[in-house]
């Protein structure tokens, strides 16, 4: 007899699907609760990046995307109206993965972040 655990999976069930709507609901909430009087200050800006990051996988985690790698990205730098490009390239399937992102600006700060969703076979 083989248990459900013991199976062998290559597509996530529809509704444990990582879903970028929700997740970028997730990021959109966490960063302006987090960032919105928030100054731009280099000397705190690293942990306060890791800060966000973990805060916003923790979230993701808790949506349960069955058999999913969470990688969370965030990027922050100072307001000066400056110009940023980014851009990011991922070997996957298209069937199965995905990713949100959402970014935030104030007067002193930018914020980038990028969720990626992959899914473990």
């Amino acid at each position: 007899m083989v248990e459900e655990s013991d199976t062998y999976h290559i597509r996530p069930n529809h509704r444990l699907k990582f879903k970028p709507a929700v997740v970028k609901r997730y990021i959109h909430d966490i960063v302006r609760e987090r960032l919105s009087d928030m100054q731009y200050d280099p000397e705190t800006v690293a942990e306060l990046t890791r800060s966000l990051a973990e805060s916003i996988k923790d979230k993701v985690k808790t949506a349960e995307f069955d058999r999913y790698k969470i990688v969370v990205q965030v990027l922050i730098g100072e307001q000066r109206g400056q110009g940023v490009k980014m851009s990011a390239r991922c070997l996957w399937d298209a069937d199965t993965d995905n990713y949100a992102d959402d970014v935030f600006m104030n007067d002193s700060l930018f914020c980038v972040v990028t969720v990626f969703g992959s899914y473990y076979y």
